[in-house]
């Protein structure tokens, strides 16, 4: 199911892409956004020998911003190296558009809380990790290729709504306080 984003609309692809989730009959899930690509071929090929080990819950990797008209003109590496709980409280994440998680972890701890405009996919993010304490592997490649821009850097208005987001997300999940907010602004 392919979506493309555009300013205003950020809310119907959030809805839609819940309504993606629910209709899909994979048993691991990734969400991209309709302008990002994978940075090779045997991405998901990698992905799924991953995913056969039944010990872990998702796979994530590294990600590259690429200019919005020369994707071959990398902009920002994103490399989000292994997961620790410490790297959580100073806002790491990993890119949410190379996690890839088993269908149970979505039945079981939900999908985008469509009351986030902005954060949804940073606090669904940390509900699995943190509440729903998933193990996750890591891919050490650029995994996605993720043009620059986009909504919640359209404005400072949007950037503020983004940062009061973030930090709900960070409180309610158990994360820290705003010096977790203030680790995750300075890391982008």
């Amino acid at each position: 199911m392919a979506l493309e984003e555009t300013t205003g609309c950020r809310q119907r692809c959030l809805t839609v892409a819940y309504a993606g989730c629910i209709r899909t009959t994979g048993d691991i899930i990734g969400l991209m956004h309709s302008d990002d690509f994978f940075a090779a071929p045997h991405t998901l090929s990698r992905v799924a020998k991953l995913m056969e080990n039944l010990n872990i819950d998702g796979v994530y990797g590294d990600l590259d911003y690429v200019s919005e008209n020369d994707t071959s003109h990398i902009v920002r590496k994103w490399h989000s190296g292994p997961y620790s709980r410490k790297k959580l409280k100073q806002g790491w994440m990993p890119p949410h558009p190379t996690l890839y998680l088993r269908r149970e972890i979505f039945d079981e701890w939900g999908l985008y809380d469509t009351s986030f405009q902005i954060a949804a996919d940073y606090d669904a993010m940390l509900r699995y990790i943190v509440k729903g304490g998933i193990r996750l592997a890591y891919l050490d490649e650029v995994m996605v290729k993720m043009r620059v821009g986009g909504e919640s850097n359209a404005s400072l208005k949007k950037i503020i709504k983004k940062s009061s987001e973030d930090y709900r997300a960070i409180r309610r999940n158990g994360v820290g306080g705003i010096g977790t907010l203030a680790f995750k602004t300075c890391q982008k």
